[in-house]
């Protein structure tokens, strides 16, 4: 089974990095705010760049004056089930600690943007 991640990351702004194993790498995106543990929330995520699939057991400190510096932890781990995937939409199943159940990633029809909203369906 696939792979989710989610590491809070203390960088300029304390936000939570969500990345899903997708064809051998880490599909990443930077959501503001905590994630969404139940139905009726909506949290926004940015689509980031790709990080490879080692970077999900990364925990500690980036350094100044590198990209992404400040601390890093896992705020939640485990395997997920896509369930739809289309190029706007995907449609997913988290089996985590925290995130349990069937989630949506849909992206803004605005072209030219990487923001996404992300919630639990």
């Amino acid at each position: 089974m696939p792979i989710f991640v989610i590491q809070e990351h203390n960088a300029t702004k304390l936000h939570y990095d969500f990345r899903l194993e997708i064809d051998k790498v880490l599909k990443s995106w930077a959501i503001p705010k905590k994630p969404p543990l139940k139905k009726g929330i909506k949290r926004l995520a940015i689509q980031v760049e790709d990080h490879k699939l080692s970077y999900a057991n990364f925990e500690g400190t980036i350094p100044e004056g590198q990209y992404g510096a400040g601390t890093v932890k896992i705020w939640d781990k485990g395997t997920y089930k896509m369930i739809s995937k289309e190029n706007n939409k995907l449609i997913f199943n988290l089996n985590g600690e925290k995130m349990k159940g069937e989630y949506v990633l849909l992206k803004f029809d605005k072209a030219g943007t990487n923001n996404w909203l992300f919630f639990k369906k």
